[in-house]
């Protein structure tokens, strides 16, 4: 049996769903609160995520662990789709690439930001940057989304 607000929900389109979790009145996903991160901007076809990692992430030679970026870049990328689709439509990740272009140490706040490369039938195609607010460049991803329906 299926929980009645969840299926509220999955009959909203992906931005709609976005725009009530951003809101307080949807629930966003647990990951954000495990990695710590927000969505703080979203409309079809972008989404901004905003962060400040924290020394519980870091790896051994004492920066910011690539799974914390790489997540939060595959956090916008695959929101990004998800801002996209209608009240039929689920997607999941086939694919995502991430390139480490500087290390990020704690406590600086950066900004994931993804937008569509294209929107298929089938397949979805995003793109993501994460930067600090100073406009530094630490991380880049693309995503390949499979699109179907529920």
């Amino acid at each position: 049996m299926s929980d009645p607000a969840t299926a509220d929900i999955t009959a909203l389109s992906g931005i709609a769903q976005l725009r009530l979790a951003m809101s307080g009145e949807g629930e966003i996903a647990p990951i954000s609160e495990t990695v710590g991160f927000s969505l703080i901007e979203v409309e079809e076809g972008r989404v901004v995520f905003e962060a400040t990692p924290t020394r519980a992430v870091y790896n051994p030679l004492g920066t910011v662990h690539g799974g914390w970026m790489a997540t939060v870049l595959d956090s916008a990328c695959g929101c990004m789709v998800h801002s996209m689709l209608s009240p039929t439509q689920a997607y999941t990740t086939l694919e995502l690439k991430t390139v480490f272009h500087k290390a990020l140490t704690a406590g600086t706040p950066v900004r994931a930001v993804g937008r569509i490369v294209q929107m298929g039938g089938r397949a979805a195609f995003s793109e993501a940057d994460l930067r600090g607010l100073d406009g530094k460049l630490y991380a880049t991803a693309t995503s390949t989304c499979l699109v179907m329906e529920r």
